[in-house]
């Protein structure tokens, strides 16, 4: 039996394949690149008890063609695989062949690998948090530069419904007014978006409940 593990990185990976002895039969540092992964594990399909990716940002587009060669993959969680305690050496090559290692003693911390569709929608609530926190950030912005120019804060609400003719009536330095006319700008921007894409996951939801 032999166990695959591939440290991806951005734009490159590491592909080991080791035996039941944890000793290295294939390894390589490939581009991210399917044919040319595929092309290293091709020959050690039959034998092959899976394939571990690590758990990164940018895992989708090998996960998925991999499973769609006829691999089985598990996804590592890699927050949660501890370390050889004293290990000497550490680098891709020793990291990779530690997931294989983790595999073929079937103690591997595995994620979840959800259907495409339901990481999209995953994705777009991740989105919509991204884009309500960089709201708060202008929204915080606004009451800080009222604080510094009258001593008190408006609200988070007031803030997000400003316009030029209530920054107009807070009779503020034109600078002063210029810099909160871009916040409430890109707080108008963000607040239209949001409702967008919390509108699209609404329908999401509703859909999913309803099947």
């Amino acid at each position: 039996m032999k166990y695959s593990g591939i440290d991806l990185h951005s734009n490159n990976s590491v592909v080991t394949v080791t035996d039941e002895n944890d000793r290295v039969v294939a390894e390589k540092r490939l581009p991210n690149d399917l044919a040319k992964i595929l092309g290293i594990l091709t020959p050690w399909r039959d034998e092959l008890a899976g394939v571990v990716v690590e758990s990164t940002f940018n895992w989708y587009w090998l996960v998925d063609g991999l499973q769609a060669a006829g691999f089985t993959v598990d996804l590592a969680h890699t927050a949660a695989i501890k370390k050889y305690e004293g290990l000497k050496h550490s680098g891709d090559e020793t990291d990779v062949r530690y997931l294989a290692h983790l595999m073929r003693l079937g103690i591997l911390p595995t994620g979840a690998i959800l259907p495409p569709e339901q990481r999209a929608v995953r994705d777009l609530a991740r989105k919509r948090m991204q884009l309500v926190r960089s709201r708060c950030q202008h929204i915080l912005a606004v009451e800080n530069i009222t604080a510094r120019q009258h001593g008190t804060r408006i609200t988070s609400n007031q803030a997000m419904g400003l316009s030029a003719e209530t920054i107009d009536q807070m009779r503020l330095q034109e600078d002063v007014a210029l810099a909160i006319r871009a916040n409430a700008a890109v707080i108008a921007t963000l607040s239209a978006q949001i409702e967008i894409l919390e509108k699209r996951l609404q329908e999401k939801v509703t859909a999913q409940a309803e099947y």
